[in-house]
């Protein structure tokens, strides 16, 4: 029984080892090309060790191009998640709450709505969007990546509501002796209860935003506006030489904020989505 619970073990942590191995693959050779000579990327992509460590090429890539540096580029990235991220978190937990504790007229048909908008893929609504947004005025600048984010994101108010749920309602109960009214409740005793789960949602909606390359591609056609995933791809130029080095150069700076990020609040992925809560 010992040697078949061993063997087990072995088995399992191999494969783990493994499948850990070809998820990280990708990330470590593109911070392998990134040391590399632009030249010898594809030449030479086999292998992992350099023949030469190219530093210069997060210098030459840092420059940008057009007289644009990257630091603007790092800048507006950071505008439009931090901005979009807050007021995500904001929203979806004020309507969180609504849906977990305020009795009001359609409820229920309000949340079948509010499910509903999960389902539908971004290619549906694109279009619409951006006829509503090119009348709107608001082309060319962050307000469609941004301002939608302030009236709550589906996922966000699913998983907050459901972190509210396990909430013993005598909490509420008791707040409401002592003369909180129901936004006393919410600020008071509801959001310090359900900080992983806003955090939880918080890194996800931080991750969206750095990483999203169609929003912007849509609604800005400034490059002074361009965010880091936009701007990576005016890198590869078809009719010129592609710097691959300053381009995975540059690819490897921009993961680092979502590394520092999920480093330090992995803690509250696990308590946010397993929506522990308090126990009654």
């Amino acid at each position: 029984m010992q040697n078949k619970k061993r063997t087990f073990k072995i088995v399992q942590h191999t494969l783990l080892i493994v499948f850990t191995l070809i998820m990280i693959y990708p990330l470590v050779w593109m911070v392998s090309s990134s040391l590399k000579e632009s030249s010898s990327v594809f030449v030479n992509a086999y292998s992992l060790i350099p023949d030469e460590l190219h530093f210069e090429n997060y210098i030459t890539g840092w420059e940008g191009f057009a007289g644009i540096t990257f630091k603007t580029f790092f800048t507006n990235s950071a505008i439009i998640a931090v901005v979009a991220t807050v007021g995500s978190i904001i929203s979806s937990t004020i309507i969180a709450y609504g849906f977990a504790r305020i009795k009001f007229r359609g409820k229920s048909i309000w949340f079948i709505c509010m499910m509903l908008t999960m389902m539908l893929p971004f290619e549906m609504v694109m279009i619409p969007q951006y006829i509503m947004f090119n009348k709107f005025g608001w082309i060319d600048t962050y307000l469609p990546l941004i301002l939608p984010t302030f009236f709550g994101i589906p996922f966000f108010i699913f998983l907050i509501m459901q972190f509210i749920r396990t909430i013993p309602v005598e909490l509420d109960e008791a707040a409401k002796i002592d003369g909180c009214s129901t936004f006393g409740i919410f600020f008071r005793v509801i959001v310090p209860l359900v900080v992983p789960a806003m955090m939880t949602s918080a890194i996800f909606s931080f991750y969206w935003r750095w990483d999203d390359f169609m929003g912007p591609l849509i609604y800005l056609s400034t490059p002074e506006k361009y965010p880091v995933s936009l701007a990576l791809k005016l890198f590869s130029d078809p009719n010129s030489v592609t710097n691959w080095g300053a381009m995975f150069a540059m690819s490897t700076l921009s993961i680092i904020p979502i590394f520092v990020i999920f480093f330090f609040f992995q803690r509250y992925i696990v308590d946010g989505i397993s929506t522990s809560g308090l126990k009654g």
